[in-house]
């Protein structure tokens, strides 16, 4: 009974961080960048949170791990901005619990991972779970899988919104589209020719032309590479958050 009401008071205080996870089966696809030949990239299984990391879930990171809050971080791990919504160093308005945490840097959200023995997902990783529709594990040809994303990327302040309140995708996972753009491992290697991008040491910052491109009318994709390849390890922005996986 008492270990029963230690585990309580611990997920209390702890907000269930050790976030529910689904399996992402392993496989192959061609990435948006392709390769070099054209050849399938192959993804090995792994476990990914169902949900975006919450500002309630981080905010209990923060509390064990203070050199990672507003006030004390470097400036070289996170800019200015970093969870600026927050309103101190370990408090946020009550209706962002749910939310989605945004205004976290790269290297915030690598370390909240490593603390729970997870790592942000890498690029391919990411963009196999994210191209599962709600029925087949890939659903990038289907014209309504493209517009509901476009659609979402219209729709302003989705940061906002509560996490897990849509429909899941086939492996399980809810807004990997729909609330905030996230964070991968690799996440300036996404317009690389596929041997740097898949090497364990990628220039992070050469870049290619979209004609190399294995699908020029997946728009919703340009946009998150584009994204991605825009921004910097110690960058926060408002609609940027992230998820962790176990492999």
């Amino acid at each position: 009974m008492l270990r029963f009401l230690i585990f309580i008071v611990w997920v209390g205080l702890f907000g269930g961080a050790r976030a529910q996870t689904a399996l992402v089966k392993g496989g192959e696809f061609l990435p948006l960048y392709g390769s070099a030949d054209q050849i399938n990239v192959k993804v090995k299984g792994f476990r990914m949170d169902v949900k975006p990391v919450t500002n309630r879930e981080f905010q209990a990171f923060v509390r064990e791990k203070p050199q990672w809050q507003r006030s004390k971080v470097k400036r070289l791990l996170a800019d200015k901005s970093y969870l600026k919504n927050w309103t101190s160093d370990v408090s946020f308005p009550a209706d962002l619990a749910g939310a989605p945490v945004t205004n976290v840097s790269w290297f915030a959200a690598k370390a909240y991972c490593e603390n729970l023995g997870k790592k942000l997902p890498a690029t391919n990783e990411w963009e196999y779970a994210a191209m599962a529709g709600y029925d087949k594990p890939d659903a990038r040809k289907d014209k309504e899988y493209n517009m509901r994303i476009l659609s979402a990327y219209e729709t302003p302040r989705t940061y906002l919104k509560e996490v897990g309140q849509g429909r899941p995708n086939y492996w399980g996972l809810y807004d990997m589209n729909e609330l905030v753009w996230e964070w991968t491992s690799d996440f300036s290697s996404v317009m690389l020719s596929g041997e740097n991008r898949n090497s364990d040491k990628p220039d992070l910052f050469c870049g290619a032309g979209a004609l190399s491109a294995s699908d020029l009318m997946n728009y919703a994709a340009f946009m998150r590479y584009a994204f991605r390849n825009s921004v910097k390890a110690s960058y926060t922005i408002t609609n940027l958050g992230f998820r962790c996986i176990q492999p």
